[in-house]
């Protein structure tokens, strides 16, 4: 069979190497290949978050992979089956997004889904106007380690905890960059329905306290300077704890995009994806008003 052939949206996050590499590197570890892919294009544009330097580094890394690297979308594109938008800056994934949505091809939007709720409203609106396959979302839900936590407890799930890294944005809202990590894990506990957020900055970290239907709640820890990622997850009668294995993220996240790019159904529903755009806004909004904010709903 043919290897998908994928366009890589973006240069300015380290996802446009590592992601790649396990497709294309002659070196990737034979536990790590991802078999049945390859990346045939990269576009590239300076963003906050990377500048020329940067980009000219991973440029040479994706091309002595044999990748072409173009500030063209529509060269980067032109012979893909597949679209992986990988941009760090959230802020530019809706204008991407909206070019790659109208070829008909099935796309994965790496994390966050984007900047600021207006701009994921209007993601999700494109994506049913032109029928989309895309999913968006964190690697961090997708790890192996929370399944086994929610099998262990066996239970009805009415509390989860989670914590992760809040890493400083170079632009726009750190939390909403960084912070969908954490959040994300929580949905992957508690599901969808979240009704309202209080959260607190005490300059170490962000800790979120989110109310769901029935009388169940979540926390989420986001911390500065730390870089682990890990939870708990509780029934009335029992806890089951869980951590991440950092080193196995991506590897994990490309499992997933191959089965939906090879036509199987998304990992994460995009009102999923939106609704943990929503908490983080909330969060952030509860911050300034120091009051519960409520989740808006697509």
């Amino acid at each position: 069979m043919e290897k998908i052939k994928i366009a890589i949206i973006g240069l300015d996050t380290s996802h446009s190497v590592e992601l790649p590499r396990l497709m294309c590197a002659p070196d990737a570890k034979p536990e790590m290949k991802i078999e049945g892919m390859t990346v045939t294009a990269c576009q590239r544009f300076e963003t906050p978050f990377q500048n020329k330097e940067g980009l000219d580094k991973r440029q040479a890394q994706l091309e002595s992979w044999g990748i072409k690297v173009t500030e063209s979308f529509e060269e980067a594109v032109r012979d893909c089956d597949a679209i992986q938008i990988e941009i760090n800056d959230p802020a530019f994934h809706l204008e991407f997004f909206e070019k790659a949505v109208t070829l008909g091809k099935p796309i994965f939007l790496d994390k966050p889904l984007a900047g600021t709720l207006e701009d994921g409203r209007k993601i999700l609106e494109l994506a049913k106007k032109y029928n989309a396959r895309v999913f968006s979302g964190s690697s961090l839900p997708l790890t192996p380690t929370i399944p086994v936590a929610l099998e262990k407890l066996g239970g009805e799930v009415t509390m989860g905890h989670t914590f992760g890294a809040l890493g400083n944005a170079p632009a726009g809202d750190s939390l909403i960059w960084y912070g969908v990590h954490s959040f994300e894990m929580l949905q992957r506990l508690m599901g969808c329905g979240a009704e309202k957020v209080f959260a607190v900055d005490n300059e170490v970290s962000v800790v979120s306290s989110i109310v769901y239907p029935g009388n169940r709640r979540g926390v989420v820890e986001s911390v500065r300077g730390m870089w682990a990622y890990g939870g708990r997850v509780q029934s009335v009668e029992k806890a089951e704890f869980f951590h991440v294995d950092s080193s196995q993220l991506y590897y994990h996240l490309m499992r997933h995009i191959r089965a939906f790019f090879q036509g199987g159904p998304a990992p994460i529903p995009m009102e999923q994806t939106f609704e943990g755009l929503a908490m983080m806004a909330a969060a952030r909004k509860s911050i300034e008003t120091g009051k519960w904010a409520t989740v808006e709903k697509y």
